[in-house]
């Protein structure tokens, strides 16, 4: 199979456990655009904060951002963009205001959130080492659902950080009970929930980025370590698990490579698309359209 586009997912994939790009997968990234090979990032990370990325890894593509609601190359010309109204915005919030919890609206210009004390030491250091760019602009307000009745917003994604993992449970089951056609939610971890438009994730994302481009599902790589990556990794023509990634995700996986520590993704990259022709030569030999 002749593979046209990777896909890798940022944090736990592309990025070491310090938040650092290895040289080593900046070199590989680098091969594989050499080959003709189409590279995007398919990330829940805001716009700003994936470009940044991008930016490192001298990408000018097309990226699935904010777990597939807003796809851009630039901030100024999305490709797609899928809105949480504004209405249930404000009734989500309100609804969770009654939990001891962190409320992110994740806007692709700025984030709002509310002010917490959060005694959960892993969630606090969540919270506030979010991977977002400096100039990405983040307040903090005290309530959150007064402030958007002011300045109503409309965000691609609602980040939840709970202090008690019943709570979650408890908030999950009332949303996904009162707008169960109209949103999506995810479950990260115990303590981390995130709300997007209905119909929005990250394979979708992606399939909608392939469809742009003429590029079909089978002929798509990815490379993820998350549950969310999941389903891409079942979906397309070669799907690769992080050393990393949870049983449930090797389990899914074609192909298994090394953890993000161990520069997984250049692992990857070296012992197979070595074996790939250019693409410009393959079209050369009439061995693809």
């Amino acid at each position: 199979m002749i593979y046209r586009l990777l896909a890798l997912n940022i944090d736990g994939t592309l990025l070491q456990t310090n938040g650092r790009l290895h040289k080593s997968t900046k070199e590989a990234i680098e091969y594989v655009q050499q080959k003709g090979i189409y590279v995007t990032l398919v990330t829940s990370r805001s716009f700003p904060s994936a470009r940044k990325v991008a930016k490192a890894l001298k990408l000018d593509s097309l990226l699935v951002t904010h777990r597939g609601a807003y796809i851009a190359g630039s901030l100024e010309k999305p490709i797609l963009v899928r809105r949480i109204p504004e209405e249930i915005t404000y009734e989500i919030v309100r609804l969770l205001e009654g939990f001891p919890c962190q409320i992110r609206l994740v806007h692709e210009k700025f984030a709002l959130a509310n002010k917490s004390k959060l005694n959960h030491n892993m969630l606090a250091k969540t919270v506030f080492t979010s991977g977002d760019p400096v100039f990405y602009s983040q307040q903090f307000v005290e309530s959150l659902s007064e402030t958007i009745i002011e300045e109503p917003v409309t965000p691609p994604k609602i980040e939840i950080y709970f202090e008690h993992p019943e709570d979650l449970v408890d908030a999950q089951a009332a949303i996904s009970a009162l707008y169960d056609e109209e949103i999506s939610t995810i479950v990260l971890n115990d303590l981390r929930l995130d709300i997007v438009h209905d119909g929005v994730s990250k394979l979708n994302g992606l399939l909608y980025l392939g469809e742009r481009l003429g590029i079909n599902r089978h002929e798509m790589v990815v490379i993820g370590d998350e549950l969310d990556d999941l389903e891409m990794i079942e979906a397309v023509g070669l799907g690769v698990a992080m050393g990393n990634a949870p049983a449930e995700v090797k389990k899914a996986a074609d192909w298994l490579t090394r953890t993000n520590d161990q520069q997984g993704v250049t692992y990857m990259v070296k012992e197979h698309f070595r074996k790939q022709h250019p693409i410009q030569f393959l079209r050369k030999m009439n061995l693809l359209k």
